[in-house]
């Protein structure tokens, strides 16, 4: 088994490195002076079982060609067989029709990995399940909630927990966490417009009052909608409101905007490399997944059960 590792996130890829006990594959994923991408791969993967660690995260486009690339660089190497390992799968939020005359761009995206020569695909949380199904190759969606489990039970002792979706499609995710938490209540932030160009409403679905809320998603983008739900969490009598997401995306004035909101703490997991501003915030906690990762690596290279993970 080799592992091996693009440019979007080293830290996380040397952490898995670490936990399997092997040094990453030596090789340069560089760019020529019209950002063109190279790779070079400088030491024999014939026959091997390899695991190539890249997001695709920001800046997208640049670490999806880095993928591709790599991925074409394995095979034409004589890998015996390529894992993509994707913690942070990109264009995931296209994955239908949103409006007439627009793309499914995570098909597409699932299209150009398979061509490009990858056996498998092992990400973590995708944004819709069904996302596993445009692969024409095994894809394995690993769920960072045991992960997200143990802090919390490690940082709230006590039985005021209440789980909460930030909105009506996060509900599986957030009754999944409520169960391993001792069977939580739930809650749910209900949130429309009453008219275009209108603030939103936000309603809550279940009674937080004095409960130690604990919001749960899969992406932070903006933050805008998980603070104004922080906020009326609060406002209908919370004590505190805690975010656990599992992609920190943050772009633009994400991480001002988390600093200024009304939660406690904002933990994000390391599947996207934090950003300075992100690492300097008080209110936002890196929750590292490398040992999930790692094991779910070790367990498809022994040809053994990945799912046990999660029971």
């Amino acid at each position: 088994m080799k592992l091996m590792a693009g440019n979007s996130n080293l830290p996380l890829a040397q952490a898995i490195a670490a936990y399997l006990e092997l040094k990453l594959t030596d090789a340069s994923v560089r760019r020529f002076a019209d950002e063109e991408v190279f790779v070079e791969i400088h030491e024999n993967v014939r026959g091997e079982d390899v695991f190539l660690v890249q997001s695709t995260s920001f800046p997208t486009n640049d670490n999806l060609m880095e993928l591709l690339i790599c991925i074409d660089a394995l095979r034409r190497a004589s890998a015996k067989r390529i894992t993509a390992v994707i913690p942070y799968f990109g264009y995931a939020r296209q994955d239908r029709k949103s409006g007439s005359r627009t793309p499914i761009s995570a098909k597409l995206v699932a299209n150009l990995i398979t061509q490009a020569g990858a056996d498998r695909v092992l990400s973590v949380d995708l944004h819709a399940g069904q996302i596993q199904g445009f692969f024409d190759i095994p894809t394995d969606n690993l769920y960072a909630a045991p992960v997200i489990a143990a802090d919390i039970q490690a940082r709230y002792p006590d039985d005021g927990l209440m789980v909460v979706s930030p909105d009506v499609g996060g509900v599986v995710r957030a009754r999944a966490l409520a169960k391993r938490l001792d069977n939580a209540p739930l809650a749910i932030v209900d949130k429309r417009r009453d008219a275009p160009g209108q603030s939103e409403v936000m309603n809550i679905i279940g009674s937080v009052k004095g409960r130690t809320c604990i919001l749960i998603d899969d992406i932070i983008d903006s933050g805008g909608t998980l603070c104004n739900a922080a906020q009326a969490l609060l406002d209908e009598g919370a004590a505190s409101v805690t975010a656990y997401i599992t992609h920190g995306v943050l772009s633009g004035g994400a991480v001002a905007r988390v600093n200024g909101s009304a939660l406690t703490e904002l933990v994000i997991t390391d599947s996207i490399l934090p950003t300075q501003a992100a690492q300097a915030s008080d209110k936002i906690r890196i929750l590292p997944i490398a040992s999930l990762i790692g094991e779910a690596i070790r367990r498809i290279a022994d040809e053994s059960s990945v799912s046990s993970l999660f029971d």
